[in-house]
């Protein structure tokens, strides 16, 4: 049973940082890439950033970048993301998600390419 688990939400003002982690079991993820996706109210689930497996290829949406971190310790089967200069349009549920099956080219983007999901974060952004 492959679980995601994602922790580090909460309340911040705009600005400001927070450090999501996503703990994976059931299934080594050293050879798949991990992605962050995140859901407003009244929105569709959209993606943020997304790492390869080595690490060495990031993705992320144009509303991120330069604000955002994605990074990955396989030996922890963890992913992080780390998000700085915090705006209250960030505030959403974020969801950690791995495919079962390699990922290439814009694949990394579509919510439909993850096989497995967390349960979410919260994350809120004060003005």
């Amino acid at each position: 049973q492959v679980q995601l688990v994602e922790s580090g939400g909460g309340l911040v003002q705009a600005g400001g940082s927070l450090r999501l982690s996503c703990a994976a079991s059931g299934r080594t993820f050293s050879g798949y890439a991990m992605g962050w996706f995140r859901q407003a109210p009244g929105k569709e689930r959209e993606f943020v950033a997304a790492i390869r497996w080595s690490g060495g290829s990031t993705y992320y949406a144009d509303s991120v970048k330069g604000r955002f971190t994605i990074s990955r310790d396989n030996a922890k089967n963890t992913v992080y993301l780390q998000m700085n200069s915090l705006k209250p349009e960030d505030t959403a549920v974020y969801y950690c998600a791995a495919p079962a099956k390699p990922l290439f080219g814009l694949s990394y983007y579509r919510t439909g390419s993850y096989d497995y999901w967390g349960q979410g974060t919260q994350v809120t952004v004060s003005s």
